[in-house]
């Protein structure tokens, strides 16, 4: 079993607006990935691309558990290239006024054979810039 991504973060500003951050295709392009077929329904397939013209990695993702304002988690894979299929879990926890943001990606060792942009040091990295100088910003100002 491999070890989970853990990225943690405190935000300035409730879990019902971090929750829809997370869970509105229209916040969602403003901080993430423009992700127009996005439904927050258990079950449903999400289909994205990294941002710009590229268009080098299709994204492919299932929802698996909604609590809401508490708990999204949804797989997260590259049909295209791989059969490995990966689990990001999103975590929200209030803190007075701050909202505790947790994400764990799990099963990284599934997508090893895509070489050093699938490493677990790339997504560490790609999470933390998620995270850090994307949401947080997007959710502070």
């Amino acid at each position: 079993m491999s070890i989970p991504i853990i990225v943690q973060y405190k935000v300035k500003a409730p879990a019902e607006k971090v929750w829809k951050a997370l869970t509105d295709k229209d916040e969602m392009k403003s901080w993430y990935f423009d992700i127009p077929d996005f439904e927050l329904e258990i079950g449903k397939i999400f289909n994205f691309y990294e941002p710009g013209e590229e268009r080098k990695f299709h994204h492919q993702g299932k929802i698996l558990e909604i609590i809401p304002h508490k708990k999204l988690k949804h797989s997260w894979s590259y049909p295209d290239l791989s059969d490995g299929i990966t689990t990001v879990t999103w975590e929200l926890r209030q803190q007075g006024e701050e909202t505790n943001v947790t994400l764990i990606h799990n099963d990284i060792d599934q997508l090893k054979e895509l070489g050093a942009n699938f490493s677990r040091e790339a997504f560490a990295d790609g999470w933390n810039g998620i995270l850090k100088q994307s949401l947080k910003p997007y959710l502070e100002n």
